[in-house]
């Protein structure tokens, strides 16, 4: 999936919210193909969805888009009621672009599944005067820029950042020109079956820090409870059956992802999925999200992504579950909330 942000200067349709949103019965939420996300293509399909709806009395659709980007863009121009993100890429695109977003479900956190890859042996100060293909300003870049920081080291220090799509990094990484690539999985996995393919740094060494989340307009969340306690029901129910090993459902979400049900354990295995709901608000009630957020906000800062005419890295106001704020307090438009997921851990949906 192409887990990128936009440039500041992305126009955005943003009319088709109205200054409060109404109640209304008919919901549409948006996810693409990533380890994490595959889960709610198989609610769709499998009837858990429709089940939790039914119980609500609402209607849920979930919609596949194959341009991660495109599905933020559309969520955020009102086309979709929520979509699956990074927090990188909501705070950027979405809250960013004046769309008050909250997170909904947290799911799980790249633990692995990111990584910076080397062609031949070497270790991470090993980029110094090489250039890395990566799709620029995205969770990859950041990665790479944090895993520079480690080592003392800073872009600067390479001969080039190249910006290569998802479609395109194995066949680029094929190149003889190419010496060292960022992404995510299952390209990972792809690369790394190469001869002399070295991983040299990856998301678990900054763990928390790439989070995939099922975000919701908070505006519409507000006016329609039951679109959330729907959503959150029908999540949960299938975290049950991953986190027992259901056979069926783990296959069916490899065969949707190109995969077979070995290779999406393997991904699995590096995505740390919160399949209980109290270890999700566990996670997001801690003090280490303020963090991660922050250096987020000044990553997309200093890349130049952090809404237009964003004046300082404290653009956006970051709202979480004990009130407190990260950013803009006068300016809160991504938000943190624990209340359909405790509701979840509770047996009160």
């Amino acid at each position: 999936m192409i887990r990128s942000t936009v440039f500041a200067t992305l126009a955005l349709t943003l009319t088709t919210f109205g200054a409060v949103a109404q109640e209304k019965t008919e919901f549409k939420v948006a996810w693409s193909i990533y380890v994490g996300w595959m889960p709610w293509g198989y609610l769709e399909e499998s009837g858990i969805m429709d089940k939790w709806a039914n119980k609500y009395e609402i209607d849920v659709e979930i919609v596949q888009i194959n341009d991660y980007v495109e599905s933020i863009i559309q969520y955020a121009a009102g086309e979709f009621d929520g979509v699956t993100a990074t927090n990188m890429d909501t705070l950027s695109i979405s809250s960013g672009g004046g769309v008050d977003t909250t997170a909904l479900i947290v799911g799980d956190y790249s633990n692995g599944n990111d990584a910076v890859i080397l062609k031949g042996e070497g270790s991470l100060a090993d980029l110094a005067g090489k250039p890395v293909n990566l799709v620029e300003l995205s969770v990859s870049h950041y990665l790479l820029a944090r895993g520079l920081d480690s080592v003392g080291l800073a872009e600067r220090d390479l001969a080039s950042v190249i910006n290569t799509s998802d479609a395109d990094m194995i066949a680029a990484y094929a190149t003889p020109d190419v010496e060292a690539v960022v992404t995510w999985n299952p390209l990972v996995s792809t690369i790394l079956e190469q001869p002399g393919a070295t991983k040299v740094y990856d998301s678990s060494d900054i763990p928390g820090e790439i989070i995939d989340i099922m975000w919701v307009n908070t505006e519409t969340l507000a006016a329609n409870p039951n679109f959330g306690k729907a959503l959150t029901g029908a999540w949960y129910e299938l975290m049950a059956l991953m986190a027992a090993g259901d056979e069926g459902a783990l296959t069916a979400m490899a065969e949707a992802s190109g995969t077979d049900l070995a290779g999406y354990k393997a991904q699995l295995a590096s995505t740390e999925m919160f399949y209980d709901p109290a270890d999700a608000v566990a996670f997001t009630e801690g003090e280490a999200l303020k963090t991660t957020m922050v250096n987020v906000a000044e990553f997309l800062f200093d890349k130049g992504i952090l809404g237009e005419g964003a004046p300082s890295a404290d653009f956006v106001g970051v709202e979480y579950p004990d009130g407190t704020t990260t950013g803009d307090s006068a300016n809160v438009m991504m938000r943190y909330d624990t209340t359909y997921m405790q509701m979840a851990a509770d047996g009160a949906l």
